[in-house]
């Protein structure tokens, strides 16, 4: 695990640390020193910790004129033991509602497991980005998670979508693909 990244190729265009309205303003990274563990298995120093033992992200961009976030995870997404969803929505993803991120797309490629307990976070969450025509996508879950995910009906408040080619694009350019299988949705 500690030979997984977050993803890079975007850092010229927008760093967490550097934007004064991003819950990781100010943090420092080491490019050597390994000490964050999910189950004793290291990972990449350059992700962030956000409270959870078993989940980490990174806050790969924000547009704020537009209104959306990109965030990519990594671990075991666990809300029957360690309430992940609580902490993601009170540490991370309501601070940045604040500051008008109101589309949230969570790249989960690297969660490897998902364990459910009930569904009130993501219909709070829902309701919440509902009202400002928002909305939160999950891209690239892998079968094993989306299994669970879709069993607990979250994707009743989250969509799921399959987008492999998300790095080959310019963040602008996935969030407007996501939008309009958004918009298709809702049809």
């Amino acid at each position: 695990m500690q030979d997984i990244e977050p993803y890079f190729n975007w850092r010229h265009l927008y760093a967490a640390e550097e934007d004064d309205r991003s819950p990781f303003f100010g943090r420092t990274y080491s490019e050597f020193e390994f000490s964050q563990t999910i189950y004793n298995f290291y990972i990449h120093p350059q992700w962030d910790d956000f409270g959870s033992r078993t989940l980490y992200m990174k806050i790969l961009f924000v547009d704020y004129e537009q209104g959306y976030a990109i965030i990519e995870l990594i671990g075991e997404w666990n809300d029957a033991i360690e309430n992940d969803i609580m902490t993601l929505r009170r540490d991370i993803t309501d601070v940045m509602y604040k500051e008008g991120i109101h589309k949230f797309i969570l790249v989960a490629e690297n969660v490897l497991n998902f364990h459910s307990s009930d569904d009130s976070y993501y219909e709070e969450w829902h309701e919440q980005l509902e009202d400002e025509g928002g909305w939160v996508v999950i891209l690239d879950m892998p079968l094993q998670s989306q299994h669970d995910f879709k069993r607990s009906r979250l994707t009743n408040y989250v969509g799921l979508l399959d987008f492999p080619q998300w790095r080959t694009l310019k963040p602008d350019v996935v969030f407007q693909q996501v939008d309009n299988w958004m918009l298709m949705q809702l049809k």
